[in-house]
């Protein structure tokens, strides 16, 4: 008998990124981590709420994410919020910095999760800060939509 693959585990979520971004491109990347936070992000102890990844030398970090300390490690223990280097391909580390310090762009943070062979992968997004307007046209438009299927819904 095949075993059907595991799905991905999602960890952390950062949902109110694309509320205030507009996401134009994602990345699947590696992030490099130390035991115990490994051992905190199995247990689905992780905020990517208010992080953000950004260029420093020639890597790109991931900066201000919480993973906190796990309990059972006392003196091996990680700090909470320190930079993690985040493993991806030269041309894309090339690319990535190229666009936050040209074109005004930012590397969000979207889902921390556990792929299918339980590595831990962090999904990046590309995008561009949304002024007010764009926020407000967007929620206009979801609430329509809302309004539509339910409308649909009642007619049959």
């Amino acid at each position: 008998m095949a075993k059907e693959p595991k799905a991905r585990r999602i960890v952390a979520d950062n949902r109110a990124a694309r509320h205030h971004y507009e996401i134009e491109d994602t990345v699947e990347a590696g992030i490099s981590l130390v035991g115990t936070e490994v051992k905190s992000l199995r247990a689905n102890k992780a905020s990517i709420g208010e992080s953000y990844a950004g260029p420093s030398g020639n890597e790109i970090f991931l900066f201000n994410a919480n993973i906190p300390e796990y309990l059972q490690a006392n003196r091996f223990n990680h700090e909470p919020r320190r930079p993690r280097r985040l493993l991806l391909n030269r041309r894309q580390i090339n690319k990535f910095i190229g666009a936050t310090q040209r074109e005004g762009y930012t590397l969000v943070p979207l889902k921390l999760y556990f792929n299918e062979q339980g590595r831990a992968k962090l999904e990046l997004g590309l995008g561009r800060g949304k002024k007010l307007h764009d926020k407000r046209e967007a929620e206009k438009k979801r609430d329509w939509e809302r309004e539509r299927g339910r409308l649909m819904r009642e007619k049959g």
